[in-house]
Protein backbone atom coordinates (compact mmCIF):
# COMPACT_ATOMS: atom_id res chain seq x y z
CA UNK A 1 0.00 0.00 0.00
CA UNK A 2 0.99 3.83 -1.15
CA UNK A 3 0.21 7.14 0.49
CA UNK A 4 -1.19 7.89 -2.89
CA UNK A 5 -3.61 4.32 -2.49
CA UNK A 6 -5.19 5.60 0.89
CA UNK A 7 -8.53 6.71 1.32
CA UNK A 8 -11.13 6.60 4.05
CA UNK A 9 -13.70 3.93 5.00
CA UNK A 10 -16.42 3.82 2.72
CA UNK A 11 -19.69 6.20 3.91
CA UNK A 12 -16.94 7.61 6.87
CA UNK A 13 -16.93 10.83 4.46
CA UNK A 14 -20.17 12.88 3.83
CA UNK A 15 -20.65 15.84 1.45
CA UNK A 16 -20.42 19.27 2.41
CA UNK A 17 -23.28 21.03 3.15
CA UNK A 18 -23.94 23.88 0.84
CA UNK A 19 -26.32 26.27 2.39
CA UNK A 20 -28.87 28.06 0.29
CA UNK A 21 -29.17 25.91 -2.65
CA UNK A 22 -32.54 25.50 -2.70
CA UNK A 23 -35.68 24.99 -1.10
CA UNK A 24 -35.10 21.09 -1.55
CA UNK A 25 -31.78 21.27 0.30
CA UNK A 26 -33.77 21.82 3.83
CA UNK A 27 -31.12 25.25 3.66
CA UNK A 28 -32.57 27.23 0.91
CA UNK A 29 -33.84 30.77 0.58
CA UNK A 30 -32.64 32.25 4.02
CA UNK A 31 -29.50 29.63 4.21
CA UNK A 32 -30.57 28.95 7.92
CA UNK A 33 -30.02 32.59 9.20
CA UNK A 34 -33.72 33.49 9.75
CA UNK A 35 -35.60 36.41 8.69
CA UNK A 36 -33.87 40.15 8.81
CA UNK A 37 -31.67 41.16 11.45
CA UNK A 38 -28.56 42.31 12.07
CA UNK A 39 -27.29 38.18 12.25
CA UNK A 40 -29.19 37.69 8.66
CA UNK A 41 -27.03 40.55 6.70
CA UNK A 42 -23.54 39.94 5.04
CA UNK A 43 -21.05 41.10 7.48
CA UNK A 44 -23.78 40.85 10.12
CA UNK A 45 -21.14 40.17 12.84
CA UNK A 46 -21.10 41.09 16.38
CA UNK A 47 -17.78 41.83 18.37
CA UNK A 48 -17.39 39.99 21.42
CA UNK A 49 -18.66 42.26 24.62
CA UNK A 50 -21.27 44.09 22.39
CA UNK A 51 -24.70 44.36 24.17
CA UNK A 52 -27.17 46.08 21.54
CA UNK A 53 -25.66 50.12 22.46
CA UNK A 54 -26.08 48.82 26.06
CA UNK A 55 -23.25 49.92 28.34
CA UNK A 56 -21.41 46.67 27.94
CA UNK A 57 -20.42 45.08 31.43
CA UNK A 58 -16.24 45.74 30.70
CA UNK A 59 -17.30 49.21 31.34
CA UNK A 60 -20.21 49.34 33.71
CA UNK A 61 -17.79 47.91 36.11
CA UNK A 62 -15.89 49.83 38.52
CA UNK A 63 -11.89 49.71 37.84
CA UNK A 64 -9.63 51.30 40.04
CA UNK A 65 -5.65 50.93 40.48
CA UNK A 66 -3.10 49.75 37.83
CA UNK A 67 -2.98 45.80 37.29
CA UNK A 68 0.39 45.23 35.51
CA UNK A 69 -0.34 42.67 32.66
CA UNK A 70 3.12 41.70 32.20
CA UNK A 71 4.21 40.73 36.10
CA UNK A 72 5.33 37.52 37.16
CA UNK A 73 3.58 35.96 40.43
CA UNK A 74 6.13 34.23 42.86
CA UNK A 75 5.47 30.87 44.08
CA UNK A 76 4.79 30.74 47.73
CA UNK A 77 6.75 27.64 49.80
CA UNK A 78 6.63 27.39 53.74
CA UNK A 79 9.21 26.50 55.94
CA UNK A 80 7.91 22.78 56.80
CA UNK A 81 8.19 21.85 53.61
CA UNK A 82 12.25 22.32 53.64
CA UNK A 83 12.50 19.69 56.61
CA UNK A 84 12.93 17.39 53.23
CA UNK A 85 16.82 18.51 52.56
CA UNK A 86 19.62 17.26 54.68
CA UNK A 87 21.27 18.94 57.21
CA UNK A 88 23.49 21.92 55.88
CA UNK A 89 21.78 21.31 51.95
CA UNK A 90 21.54 24.44 49.67
CA UNK A 91 17.83 25.18 48.79
CA UNK A 92 17.64 26.05 45.42
CA UNK A 93 14.69 26.78 43.13
CA UNK A 94 16.25 23.42 40.96
CA UNK A 95 16.36 21.22 43.84
CA UNK A 96 13.11 22.42 45.42
CA UNK A 97 11.77 21.18 41.52
CA UNK A 98 13.64 18.02 41.71
CA UNK A 99 12.32 16.63 45.05
CA UNK A 100 8.72 17.76 43.90
CA UNK A 101 8.10 20.87 46.27
CA UNK A 102 7.42 22.86 43.59
CA UNK A 103 5.26 22.13 40.61
CA UNK A 104 6.86 23.69 37.27
CA UNK A 105 9.61 26.26 36.76
CA UNK A 106 8.78 29.18 38.14
CA UNK A 107 9.84 33.30 37.96
CA UNK A 108 10.78 33.23 41.32
CA UNK A 109 9.67 31.79 44.90
CA UNK A 110 8.89 33.25 48.44
CA UNK A 111 9.47 31.31 51.62
CA UNK A 112 6.92 31.62 54.04
CA UNK A 113 7.16 31.26 58.11
CA UNK A 114 4.40 28.95 58.41
CA UNK A 115 5.97 25.60 60.38
CA UNK A 116 9.52 24.77 61.63
CA UNK A 117 12.85 24.02 59.87
CA UNK A 118 14.84 22.04 62.10
CA UNK A 119 17.57 21.73 60.09
CA UNK A 120 20.78 23.82 59.34
CA UNK A 121 20.12 25.00 55.67
CA UNK A 122 20.94 27.57 52.90
CA UNK A 123 18.26 28.79 51.43
CA UNK A 124 18.32 30.74 48.04
CA UNK A 125 14.61 32.31 47.01
CA UNK A 126 13.50 35.60 45.53
CA UNK A 127 11.78 37.09 48.77
CA UNK A 128 11.50 35.54 52.36
CA UNK A 129 8.77 36.96 54.85
CA UNK A 130 10.18 38.21 58.22
CA UNK A 131 9.37 35.20 59.90
CA UNK A 132 10.84 32.30 57.67
CA UNK A 133 13.78 34.31 57.70
CA UNK A 134 14.24 34.38 61.74
CA UNK A 135 13.47 31.29 61.82
CA UNK A 136 16.13 29.61 59.31
CA UNK A 137 18.34 31.63 61.28
CA UNK A 138 17.68 30.82 64.11
CA UNK A 139 17.91 27.02 63.42
CA UNK A 140 21.38 28.19 62.13
CA UNK A 141 20.86 28.45 58.75
CA UNK A 142 21.00 30.98 55.99
CA UNK A 143 18.63 33.01 54.26
CA UNK A 144 19.76 34.47 50.86
CA UNK A 145 17.71 37.38 48.49
CA UNK A 146 19.13 35.71 45.03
Amino acid sequence: MKLNELSPAAGSVRDPYRKGRGAGSGNGKTGGRGHKGQKARSGGKIRIGFEGGQMPLTRRIPKRGFNNIFAKSLETINLSALNVFEDGETVTAQTLLDKGILSKCVYGYKVLGNGKVTKKLTVQASAFSASAKEAIEAAGGKAEVK
